[in-house]
């Protein structure tokens, strides 16, 4: 029935309150895109982010978690925003820190901007520096966590793996690998480069900026003697690169190009894969590129987390297989993973999966 054009049909406004909810969720998003720049460089800190907005909502300034001993995200977003903070709202990925370290709480340094209210989408899981939600509340400030869809991203986000370390003892392990479509790293000759295209290897070198340590095996540091480097297209040094390690008992020649000339190289002299993860230290995020042997090693200890898989569409027929030793000899006893996300590169396909959280091994390693 067509509507009485009499009857005015009143205008959908806003209310104050909506608008601010908008604003604040829009700087949680800015927030959570700005604290990806602190991976790769604040470990063993969170990689945090936040925003700030002035009384009348507008954005003034920005800031994610600098190298340790530098700067908290708040603190490099208030420093950003100056006097424009007082009575205003910050937007933080993870609940304030309450304690003193390298530097002092920014609960602190919260309350001396003079905001008015902080919105935060993870609670702090270290008992160390957590409580500054409280401490805010106290000393006046309203404080609000983020909705449920928010924290899902944030702990999806820049902040999982060390989330991940927080939960679980040990640094979040991701397995990476470049085979064919029968799963093949390599030809029956040996032959490997290169089984994926440009765009494949590209995006594997944006992956290596943003985890602390890159592992490989003895095995493969005699056939590739590789250089473990994050690159750019032109093969130039990304400003980021991981901590380089080869693990297993061999000697790492002196002349390997892993070891560089940055210090940034370990030798981690054992076969055991949670011993490694312990030598590494306080490593949020580790990356095991090496063979299969290694691959299978960490799989038949139940450590990765995640797998990122390049698959190029290609049938060798024959050559070395993406893992070996696993640990697996019926279907019943296969490592399982469910697919996150899926991505076209190129000609190849990426696969990024994680393993269901029930089936993460336990706590092992220095906390």
């Amino acid at each position: 029935m067509p509507r009485d054009p009499g009857v005015a049909k009143a205008p959908v406004t806003s209310t104050p309150v909506a608008d601010a909810r908008s604003r604040e969720r829009s700087a949680l998003a800015e927030a959570l895109t700005v604290s990806a720049s602190a991976l790769g460089v604040c470990t063993p800190n969170p990689p945090v982010g936040a925003v700030v907005l002035d009384a009348d909502g507008a954005v003034v300034g920005t800031g994610a978690t600098e190298a340790p001993g530098g700067r908290h995200a708040e603190v490099v977003a208030l420093d950003n925003a100056g006097d424009r903070a007082r009575g205003g709202t910050i937007v933080v990925t993870l609940e304030p820190c309450d304690h003193h370290g390298r530097t002092g709480p920014c609960t602190g340094r919260i309350l001396a901007a003079g905001l008015a209210r902080v919105v935060y989408a993870v609670s702090d899981p270290n008992p160390e520096a957590s409580g500054g939600a409280g401490t805010l509340r106290r000393a006046g400030v309203e404080v609000a966590l983020a909705d449920d869809d928010e924290v899902a991203a944030s702990r999806s986000g820049p902040l999982r793996a060390w989330l991940h370390r927080q939960a679980h003892g040990r640094p979040l392990v991701t397995w990476k690998y470049a085979a064919s479509l029968d799963g093949r790293v390599a030809a029956a000759d040996g032959t490997s480069k290169w089984i994926t295209g440009p765009v494949s290897r590209s995006h594997a070198h944006a992956r290596r900026q943003e985890i602390d340590a890159l592992v490989v095996g003895t095995g493969t540091l005699r056939a590739d003697d590789p250089s473990l480097t994050a690159r750019t297209d032109d093969g130039r040094l990304t400003a980021r690169q991981p901590l380089r390690a080869v693990m297993g008992l061999s000697d790492v020649p002196v002349d390997s190009a892993v070891r560089g000339t940055d210090g940034r190289f370990r030798h981690l002299a054992t076969r055991d894969p949670a011993e490694a993860l312990g030598l590494l230290g306080d490593v949020s995020h580790v990356l095991i590129e090496g063979g299969p042997r290694l691959a299978g090693a960490f799989l038949a200890a139940e450590l990765v987390d995640e797998v990122d898989a390049y698959l190029a569409p290609l049938v060798l027929g024959a050559g070395r297989p993406a893992v070996s030793g696993a640990g697996v000899d019926t279907l019943s006893a296969a490592h399982g993973f469910r697919i996150r996300e899926t991505t076209v590169l190129g000609d190849d396909v990426h696969l990024h999966l994680t393993r269901p959280a029930n089936a993460i091994a336990p706590t092992r390693g220095p906390r």
